[in-house]
This record gives structure tokens, C-alpha cells and sequence, in this order.
């Protein structure tokens, strides 16, 4: 087999009994390839370890690529929306060769309006690719209309809305997250005490991959434990806090065995559970944050679901670079890995090393 710099389009053509020029379209994803030519392509470039000069071949354009990248304000250095970022930034510094430039729009996660003024400032920069958290729907489906209409190719991350045209989407998938969830504090609670989904949100209707993974738990109950009663309280936020009172309301009222935390803000119901003393309640929710990672050393949090945050940022902007600058084929589908943490495996996790 001959080295990485010796592999040529020839080689490929002649590998798979196919021209030059149709092994070039499946490279440069241009004109019609029937799907089983196209596979084999693919599959011997990924043999043969074949890596276009792209690099030359960007130079040579004499100018930079320019993405974008549309996202929620961390309300701290370590909350979940730092950690994409830093993903975004790995694979730039990785990539410095080609001349990316990124240009980052931030949007206050709790101001709709903000979303569209930011959206707005975006699309004035025309940029060659976009990174976007579509956060609220409504907001969202404008914009990804505009970045159809303008043929810019655009990932979403995080939270996902389909048939909109995206180029791909990198995040979990919101639907098998409150599946096993579900499942989880099944084995967690008594036969017939009541679960609890809890949503910590603006605007709920906006918020689909929070409705997606409600879905998802009350899918998993209906299939196996239909006799368990469920139900679902919405705390409406306008800042990143609540008060424990008005948590400790919720639950004297439901009085609830186990609580799904559909986001990140987990540790503001195991707060309010630790200040009234309800220790006999198991609770669920997402996101390797420090607030988070603390209650569940302590014991009050069962179990977190990590998202990977930084791996989305990073697989999200690897994945414009090889279409807009590789042309390359990408998976129009990215699933990050349901990673389930307990107080056992934490440390493991180089978040907290």
C-alpha cells in the first residue's frame, strides 16, 4: 500500500473500476453518483487513508474561511455553555494551517429578542459556515430559512429541529436521554411513589430538546411500568436562580419519589430537597457542572447525564471545516455517547482532574 502522500485520485479510480472524475465528484460531493459507487468510494478513501492538499488548495484562494457561531452566554467560566467553546477553539488551534477565522455571537439564553438581535449581526458578517444553538424555536426557524436562502451551511448542536436544512447536528439525542432516565429511577424508587419531570426553563413550548426528552421518559413508563403515576411542573426562569421556597411548594405538593431535572439546573433542585430535609427523594438530571458534580458526591443528585459539551463544539466545527473546506461527504447525524456519573466514576472525568 503506498503512503499517505503517495495516494492518488488515480489510485482510488483504479481501486474501485471508476473514472477519475467520478471518484473527484464524490470528493467534492458535486453531481449525481449512484449510492453503491459512492459507498465504495468512500470506503476505499478511508483504507487507503487518502487526504487531499487541501491545504494548498486553500492558499492558493488568497483569503480566510469565516465561521460563525451563534450561541447562549455561560453565566460562568465552568457553566455548560463555556464547554462547547472550548471545543470550537481545540479544533481551530488544530486547524490554524487553513486560515479559519471564527467569529463568536453570544445571545442572553433567557432574551428571545436578544437571540434575534445577535442572529441579525451574524448574518451581516456572510459567513462560509455557521455553528448555532437553535435555543428557542421560534427564534430559530427564521433564521435557519435565511441561512437556506443564502445557501450557508449551518450545525446545529446541542438541540436539535429537524428538516430545517441543517448540515448536520452534533449533540445527544433528547428523546433516548429522558428514556433512560426513565428507566434509571425506576430502579431507584419505590413501586408506587410518584415521579416528577421537572423543567427549568423560559418559554417551555420554545424549548424542544427539553420537551423531546420529557417525551422520552413518559415513553418509557407507558411501555413498561404503565401504572406509574407521572407529572410534570415547569419553573419559569428569567435568571440563572430560584428560590428554594418555591421548589420546597412543588414538592410538598407532589410529593414526589424521584425528579428528572430536564437541563443543567439540577443542583437548584437538590438544593431545595437538602433545605428541607427530603432526603428520602431521588433525583436525575443533566450536565458535568461544578454545582452539579458537587450534590451528587454529597448524595443528594443519583446520577448526572453527561452531554459532553466541549466534544460537540469541537466535532461541530470539524464537521464545516471537511464540507465547506475538504468538500468532503460529512454524516448528517452526530450522537454524542449517554454517559451516565455517579459519585463512583466523577473523577474520571477530566472535567474534574
Amino acid at each position: 500500500m503506498k503512503t499517505d502522500t503517495q495516494i492518488r485520485i488515480k489510485d482510488i479510480a483504479n481501486r474501485c473500476n471508476v473514472s477519475p472524475g467520478t471518484v473527484d465528484r464524490v470528493l467534492h460531493n458535486r453531481g449525481e453518483v449512484a449510492a453503491e459507487t459512492r459507498e465504495k468510494i468512500l470506503q476505499v478513501i478511508g483504507e487507503l487513508g487518502f487526504q487531499p492538499n487541501i491545504l494548498a488548495s486553500t492558499l492558493a484562494l488568497n483569503r480566510p474561511f469565516l465561521f460563525a457561531t451563534l450561541l447562549p452566554t455561560p453565566p460562568s467560566t465552568d457553566g455548560y455553555w463555556s464547554r462547547p467553546q472550548l471545543g470550537i477553539r481545540k479544533r481551530t488551534e488544530e486547524l490554524h494551517h487553513y486560515r479559519l477565522e471564527i467569529e463568536s455571537f453570544l445571545f442572553d439564553p433567557y432574551a428571545p429578542l436578544d437571540f434575534e438581535d445577535k442572529a441579525g449581526q451574524m448574518l451581516k458578517t456572510n459567513p462560509d459556515g455557521v455553528i448555532l444553538a437553535p435555543y428557542f424555536v421560534k427564534e430559530s426557524l427564521p433564521l435557519m430559512a435565511e441561512l437556506r436562502e443564502r445557501k450557508i451551511p449551518f450545525v446545529c448542536i446541542d438541540s436539535e429541529i429537524p428538516e430545517q436544512g441543517q448540515l448536520a447536528y452534533v449533540g445527544q439525542n433528547s428523546f433516548q436521554c429522558g428514556y433512560l432516565s426513565a428507566r434509571l429511577l425506576s430502579m431507584l424508587v419505590p413501586a408506587s411513589g410518584t415521579m416528577l419531570v421537572l423543567h427549568f426553563a423560559k418559554e417551555m413550548d420554545n424549548q424542544n430538546h427539553l420537551i423531546q426528552r420529557e417525551k422520552g421518559f413518559y415513553h418509557w413508563f407507558r411501555e413498561n411500568k404503565p401504572e406509574r403515576p407521572i407529572c410534570t411542573r415547569e419553573i419559569s426562569l428569567t435568571d440563572p436562580e430560584v428560590s428554594p421556597e418555591e421548589l420546597i411548594s412543588v414538592f410538598r405538593e407532589v410529593s414526589p419519589a424521584g425528579i428528572f431535572v430536564t437541563n443543567s439546573r439540577v443542583h437548584l433542585a437538590a438544593a431545595a430537597l437538602e433545605k428541607a430535609g427530603f432526603d428520602h427523594i431521588r433525583l436525575i438530571g443533566h450536565d458535568l457542572l461544578k454545582n452539579n458534580a458537587d450534590y451528587l458526591r454529597n448524595g443528594q443528585v443519583d446520577f448526572l447525564i453527561c452531554q459532553k459539551p466541549e466534544e460537540q463544539g469541537y466535532n461541530a466545527l470539524d464537521t464545516l471545516f471537511r464540507h465547506v473546506v475538504q468538500k468532503m461527504p460529512v454524516k448528517s447525524h452526530n450522537y454524542t455517547p449517554i454517559d451516565i456519573i455517579v459519585k463512583e466514576n466523577i473523577d474520571f472525568y477530566k472535567e474534574f482532574k
